[in-house]
């Protein structure tokens, strides 16, 4: 991939990050960002790619606790960090400090949307609150990220992915049949809530947009893994019986599932009738298609496992290569059980710009994933690496607060900084 040049001299190599500073439908927008972790960053990266400015507020020394989760590192830089903090501007601030206080609500007066996942009435307790905020900026739209929402009784247990996947019902019907519970490989309570978000700021800013109001948005890891229960939480309401563990059977699809071929494994996905005649058709199964016991779909689910075993017998005999050859020719979706270096570096992955290398100032080219949903008037992109601790500080606070460098220099000297 060839590479180019950003303003600062940032060189971003990949077709999806083909831009010298914020692009897209949010340029013009300037974020307050006071989180950490994984849900907060996720969100506020996923609005600096479309384009807003992102201020991203960390401790002075320390900085985001994900910056010291590793190994890996790359040189010196964690890869967990680096994965979800493009395109951002890094401020190191005290705000526990009363001058570090009055310095944050100067910032957020001057900012269209604050985002932090702090436990529940922490904020509040240090005067940074939604009331405290819209003081000074009356429109302000106010995202809280938190484990289990902004009331209720279990606001202010602390949360983590793991503790969301586990009371939010994944691992509960997760993972081989019969087995243990299984959390999902990647954080996806966090990912979730992360993205429930960034959708709940982005239909406040169209709400301000019309009215000039702005408001909270209150969003948590446990209710993104509840709303995203969908069939299966219509099979409890619709049976009073909990999901168990399938592997990776479909519950309501047969065949739907992840079969062993003589030399691996295929996904193989029947979800229409239609299709199902096509399989059939594909791997010479016509005498499955007429059987009274397999006819419908609903004939397939309660005879599963016969159906099942019959086609394990056929796959057995067959490369994975035959099966999906056979299965192309006639639209049945498949595919492969990748690993996620073949992933990566899948031609449609690269097609699609998902994998962008960018320019950091300290841990030389990195590779970062690129922007899934491509806008065709005003697509966002890919403009700057993560940022180094504190990298932004002073610029930021130079161009914002017209703050002068004798001032800088005694906030830095009492630690504000």
């Amino acid at each position: 991939m060839k590479g180019m040049k950003g303003k600062k001299g940032t060189e971003i190599r990949g077709a999806g990050a083909r831009c010298d500073g914020p692009t897209g439908p949010l340029k013009g927008i300037r974020i307050l960002d006071l989180t950490r972790a994984l849900a907060g960053p996720y969100c506020t990266m996923m609005l600096a790619d479309l384009g807003a400015e992102v201020l991203k507020i960390e401790s002075p020394g320390r900085g985001d606790e994900t910056r010291g989760w590793g190994p890996p590192f790359q040189e010196g830089e964690s890869s967990y960090f680096l994965s979800c903090n493009r395109n951002k501007k890094s401020l190191t601030l005290d705000f526990r400090s009363e001058e570090g206080r009055e310095l944050l609500l100067a910032l957020a007066a001057k900012c269209d949307v604050m985002v932090e996942n702090s436990r529940p009435g922490s904020l509040e307790a240090r005067g940074l609150g939604y009331e405290d905020v819209a003081r000074v900026r009356a429109d302000i739209i106010y995202c809280s990220i938190s484990g289990f929402g902004a009331d209720g009784p279990d606001r202010d247990r602390p949360g983590y992915d793991l503790i969301a996947q586990g009371m939010g019902g994944f691992m509960g019907f997760t993972g081989p049949a019969g087995g243990e519970p299984t959390k999902v490989g990647v954080a996806i309570s966090d990912i979730n809530a992360g993205m429930f978000s960034a959708f709940g700021i982005m239909a406040a800013l169209f709400h301000r947009e019309r009215t000039g109001q702005g408001q909270k948005v209150d969003a948590s890891l446990l209710e993104g893994q509840v709303a995203q229960l969908a069939y299966q939480a219509g099979r409890y309401f619709a049976t009073g019986k909990s999901p168990e563990p399938m592997g990776n059977d479909h519950p309501t699809i047969v065949p739907y599932a992840s079969y062993r071929a003589r030399d691996g494994m295929i996904n193989i996905a029947v979800g229409s009738e239609a299709l199902w005649g096509r399989f059939c058709k594909a791997l010479d199964l016509m005498g499955l298609h007429a059987h009274e016991r397999f006819g419908t779909n609903s004939d397939r689910v309660q005879n599963r496992q016969e159906l099942t075993g019959l086609l394990e017998e056929k796959f057995s005999a067959m490369p994975v290569e035959e099966i999906r050859e056979a299965l192309d020719q006639h639209g049945v979706p498949n595919g492969p059980i990748y690993k996620l270096e073949q992933v990566l570096n899948h031609r449609q992955v690269l097609a699609r710009d998902m994998v962008v290398d960018v320019e950091h100032p300290l841990a030389g080219f990195v590779r970062v994933t690129g922007l899934p949903v491509k806008l065709s008037g005003s697509p966002g992109g890919i403009h700057s690496a993560p940022p180094t601790l504190g990298q932004h500080t002073d610029q930021v606070l130079r161009d914002v607060l017209q703050m002068n460098e004798e001032t800088l220099k005694r906030l830095r000297a009492r630690r504000v900084l």
